[in-house]
């Protein structure tokens, strides 16, 4: 078996026909078809079954796709290891990170990676946590920010600092002038604007408000940090935030809770038992020493 071999295979897997497949490969039909018998003979077994208006593997193919796809997986990120210039005078990183981080954190990091190594193109990349581990086992990221808690298999974390959280509302709302805890069953009677379920952050909430047994009055839910900051700071509704990002906005404020929001630990994420790359390496740095300066 060749890896012209295993290539041509996985795309007539992926596209389930040999005229789509021949295109996307940009060779004829007949050599494709072909090279598939070659393989097929080469292993001694049918690894397609054409018998039907869609093309799939058998069985015996699935078993060998499978493996397939891991070792070319593994063949890219050695190409990029090979490509790799330790120097860092070019280079491409690919980071991802949960909304929150996007807020606060990211533009920093970003700033003072680039002024090191301006050479180093980046990939910023914004979703789920889930999405972020999803990515890092496909190698479809090369670090990834998120937040404590269990992680898939083949992800490896380390700490970077603690994230406080709070209550947070607009200047004229009507919990602005309150010096004391709120208790949180009072929260009842206060829409709140929060992320949608499927972010880390709102799995955060929802298990305080679970733990306190309350069930909060939630007005809005929405995908993205900008848009709760517009909606709380007009006034009337209220969320939970990051103290670092509602520091960065004046006309928001802080309330503080009681029993108070539990905190979480924010962490770099990437795949282990794998190469990292001189740019992957070099932002880890800026971002470890960045958590240890605000520690």
């Amino acid at each position: 078996m060749e890896l012209r071999h295993i290539r041509y295979l996985l795309a007539v897997a992926d596209h389930g026909n040999f005229t789509r497949a021949a295109e996307a490969l940009h060779i004829s039909q007949p050599t494709l078809s072909q090279q598939i018998r070659q393989a097929e003979r080469t292993l001694g077994v049918q690894l397609l079954d054409r018998s039907g208006r869609t093309v799939r593997l058998t069985e015996a193919g699935e078993a060998y796709a499978h493996h397939a796809r891991l070792a070319l997986r593994d063949l890219d990120a050695g190409e990029r290891a090979i490509h790799d210039v330790q120097d860092l005078s070019r280079g491409h990183l690919r980071v991802a990170m949960t909304p929150t981080i996007t807020a606060y954190l990211i533009g920093p990091l970003v700033h003072q990676f680039h002024v090191a190594h301006p050479g180093v193109t980046l990939t910023v990349v914004e979703t789920t946590q889930d999405g972020i581990e999803a990515d890092l086992l496909a190698d479809r990221v090369d670090l990834g920010i998120a937040f404590t808690g269990t992680h898939a298999a083949g992800i490896e974390n380390s700490a970077l600092f603690t994230e406080n959280l709070s209550l947070v509302v607009g200047s004229t709302h009507t919990l602005a002038a309150r010096s004391q805890p709120l208790p949180v069953q009072e929260l009842a009677h206060h829409p709140l604007a929060l992320l949608s379920r499927d972010f880390a952050t709102r799995a955060h909430i929802d298990a305080y408000f679970d733990q306190c047994e309350i069930t909060p009055s939630i007005g809005v839910e929405a995908n993205s940090i900008g848009a709760l900051v517009e909606f709380v700071r007009r006034g009337r509704l209220a969320t939970v935030l990051p103290d670092a990002i509602t520091r960065a906005h004046p006309d928001l404020l802080p309330t503080a809770l009681t029993p108070a929001l539990p905190t979480r630990t924010v962490e770099l994420l990437r795949r282990s038992s794998t190469y990292h790359s001189a740019a992957a390496r070099a932002f880890a740095a800026i971002a470890q020493a960045a958590a240890a300066q605000s520690n």
